[in-house]
């Protein structure tokens, strides 16, 4: 933008007017054009740009005009006895009196840094001791003139002194120093060079010398100005504070000459006054002292420092609890210990704080955090110890006795129970009930922190799997059962790598002849026959793929294969064109938004038809699945692939869920088919789903039928498929094409929903 690039044209039209004016081109413009400019280019940059707070800006437009008119009005009286020759002087002193503000106004804004103030003073007293004795002593003690004479030509001297200070103080102060600072510096320093001719000449009661002594004033205008108006003066109202006010080489090229200022006066000058002795005395005192002030301050910072980094290393930010690295060396210390009683750890996983999060935010779940960790804070003895080693796991050791020990884990799970209040939507608040999975163990045969800490893991892990919500003391059985189980899971990853899996398939028969003499459908299960373990059931194998997140892989292989060894029937005959595979999904594969892409590319790559494929969900995915598990099961019921509730009648069973997606038949429960005949209850809950699913219009499987009874009840309730032991059980694909050749078939297939 035009605006982004006025500070280009500026800073080349003062770089011009100032050449112009050394070659006398322009000996009465330049400084009327560049100082009114820059005063301009102050007084609009900051609205240009919305620089807020515009304060500093208005005292340096009011310093630029008190600069210029001094200036001026000095080259029109400069040839005038005093008073009259001094009068540029007032204006002059107001418009450092200006400056000064607006740099303070500045800092002010940024926060004065303590090391920066030091390290500056050091400069500053430095500086102020050559000055006084280089240029504002000689002025003073040159007589022959009037006493404002004498003090005006030595107090220039002391005022860029003070500017000194101030632009030590910004530089030390701000880790950026963007374009408009360093324009801000540049004309500081200018004016510092400009004065410091003056003062030169000074020291020999000259009042006025080379035009060109007036050069840098003019270059000061022109950066000033540029600037105000670059679009970094923005950032001039923020500062970013240096994260350690280090004696950097940078800085010491600064200050180390500031510190040498009184030793070097010392031998260079001549035989000194009294005053002189005094003000290099006292100049090289105050700089040491602020030297030893400044070494004891940085000592005593990196040593605040290193407490507050051991403290964020132990200890958590969120609730100030110590953390799994501090607990590790309290509970070592603990157990080194001796004394009453025994070591206890409580280690607990809270229940429910996943939905808070994903209900009400991070922050709602960051304040029940805060809570629960006040709340275990109070509630148990001073000496017990309670960290927080994870996103919601808390652990509580201390020494008791074994009645003491039950007494805690009880006010544990009451502190958590109890309703907590979290911040809700608009402002709001709400209350909100969670419950606690806790494990507990006692420390009789442990020697390290991280022995205790991964039984009472294990413990917790433990009682979560029992049903959440309560504690488990732990034993060493459990210890055996997560090895065993890290063992299967190392192997049952090889298995999947490696493909060592198989598929045996179950049939499901049309019993609407009374009898399932016709197989209509199989259902596809993996097989787990372990070299050395030998056969390890699904119950076992399924649980650990879904804790290991090996489900989506197994899953997909699982997919592929029984599509494809259905193509393979259907193209030897073996099966009839409507015969249909029923695969089980896990909500994991269901939660992959590319799921529905690879099984439409399945089914193509096989060119079996969308309906001949069910797909088997459970209750749990319609109620807990979000909406990405919507489109998921809307985009596969496009496809036309069939889709049926597992296991339905142990869960919700709501028909709101069924009527909400997009389903096509459930499968009853073996735990309601197997009181079939002998319990009424069972007969019942049967006869209620299939009326249900009747006026719904889905279709229905038993499963688990291993008598005749049962097939008759189900027969009897018209249960049009059905599907178990009585019928065989789950074969290898060649066995069961071999079996199916040997049924007699019906000659109408069963009529199931596709659509």
């Amino acid at each position: 933008m035009v605006r982004d690039r006025l500070w280009i044209g500026l800073l080349g039209l003062g770089c011009t007017a100032t050449a112009l004016w050394a070659l006398d081109v322009l000996p009465g413009l330049a400084f009327p054009l560049v100082g009114g400019l820059s005063a301009l280019a102050w007084a609009a940059g900051p609205r240009l740009h919305d620089v807020r707070p515009r304060r500093p800006w208005r005292l340096l437009t009011a310093a630029a005009l008190f600069f210029l008119v001094g200036i001026v009005v000095r080259a029109l009286f400069v040839e005038h006895p005093y008073p009259l020759g001094q009068l540029g002087d007032v204006f002059a002193v107001c418009g450092f009196g200006l400056f000064i503000a607006g740099m303070v106004s500045f800092l002010n804004r940024w926060g004065i840094n303590r090391h920066a103030l030091l390290d500056g003073l050091i400069v500053c007293i430095g500086a102020a001791v050559a000055s006084t004795l280089l240029f504002v002593l000689p002025a003073i003690a040159i007589s022959g003139r009037p006493p404002l004479v004498s003090v005006l030509a030595g107090g220039y001297p002391l005022l860029d002194i003070v500017v000194l200070l101030l632009g030590v103080n910004m530089a030390f102060t701000t880790a950026v120093r963007q374009r408009s600072f360093q324009l801000l510096g540049a004309m500081m320093l200018l004016i510092f060079a400009g004065d410091l001719g003056y003062a030169v000449i000074g020291r020999h009661g000259e009042l006025s010398g080379s035009k060109l002594l007036d050069l840098p004033f003019l270059l000061a205008f022109t950066a000033g100005g540029a600037a105000a108006l670059h679009p970094t003066a923005k950032a001039l109202a923020q500062s970013t504070p240096l994260p350690a006010q280090a004696w950097s080489p940078a800085r010491m090229l600064i200050i180390g000459p500031a510190v040498a200022v009184p030793f070097a006066l010392t031998v260079l000058l001549p035989l000194q006054s009294a005053p002189s002795r005094w003000i290099l005395g006292v100049g090289g005192a105050a700089i040491v002292a602020l030297l030893l002030v400044r070494a004891s301050d940085a000592v005593q910072s990196h040593a605040a420092a290193q407490r507050r980094f051991e403290h964020q290393a132990t200890h958590d930010p969120l609730t100030g609890l110590p953390n799994r690295r501090l607990l590790q060396i309290m509970v070592d210390r603990r157990l080194a210990e001796r004394g009453p009683g025994e070591v206890w750890m409580f280690y607990l996983d809270l229940d429910g704080f996943k939905l808070v999060n994903d209900s009400w935010g991070h922050a709602a779940g960051d304040k029940l955090i805060i809570q629960v960790g006040a709340r275990l804070r109070h509630a148990l003895p001073a000496a017990a110890t309670v960290a927080r080693v994870g996103g919601d796991e808390f652990v509580v050791v201390q020494r008791c006795t074994e009645p003491e020990a039950m007494a805690g884990a009880r006010r544990i799970m009451e502190c958590v129970e109890r309703p907590l209040v979290i911040a809700g939507g608009d402002d709001a608040t709400a209350e909100v009930v969670i419950g606690a999975s806790m494990g507990i163990v006692r420390a009789d045969t442990h020697d390290t922190a991280e022995a205790l800490m991964r039984d009472a893991d294990t413990a917790m892990y433990q009682a979560k799997e029992q049903g959440r919500n309560r504690w488990t003391v732990f034993d060493a059985s459990m210890r055996d059962a997560v090895r065993e189980r890290v063992e299967i899971e190392v192997a049952l990853r090889a298995a999947v790598a490696q493909e060592q899996l198989s598929i045996a398939y179950q049939p499901i028969v049309d019993l609407t002849d009374g009898l399932g003499t016709r197989t209509v459908g199989a259902e596809a299960l993996v097989r787990w026959e372990h070299p050395v373990r030998g056969w390890i059931g699904p119950n076992m194998f399924i649980a650990v793929a879904e804790d290991a997140n090996l489900i989506s892989a197994l899953g997909a292989w699982v997919l592929r294969e029984s599509v494809q060894q259905l193509a393979r029937w259907r193209d030897k005959g073996v099966v009839d064109p409507d015969f249909w595979m029923s695969v089980n999904v896990s909500p994991r594969q269901l939660g992959d938004a590319a799921f529905a892409d690879r099984v439409a590319a399945i089914l193509a790559q096989s060119r079996v038809p969308a309906a001949n494929l069910v797909l088997e969900i459970t209750e749990s995915v319609m109620v807990e699945g979000g909406e990405l598990t919507e489109r998921l099961l809307l985009r596969l019921r496009e496809l036309g692939v069939r889709i049926s509730v597992d296991d339905f009648g142990t869960g919700f069973s709501a028909l709101g869920y069924l009527r909400r997606h997009p389903v096509t038949g459930v499968k009853i429960d073996r735990s309601f088919v197997g009181g079939l005949g002998a319990s009424t209850e069972d007969e019942e809950i049967v006869r209620a789903v299939v009326a249900m699913s009747s006026a719904l219009n889905l279709a229905v499987v038993a499963e688990g039928v291993e008598t005749t009874a049962q097939r008759d009840v189900l027969s009897a309730l018209r249960v049009p498929l059905a599907q178990g032991w009585l019928w065989g059980k789950a074969v290898s694909a060649s066995t069961f094409a071999a079996q199916i050749k040997g049924r007699e078939r019906l000659a109408e297939p069963v009529a199931v929903r596709s659509d």
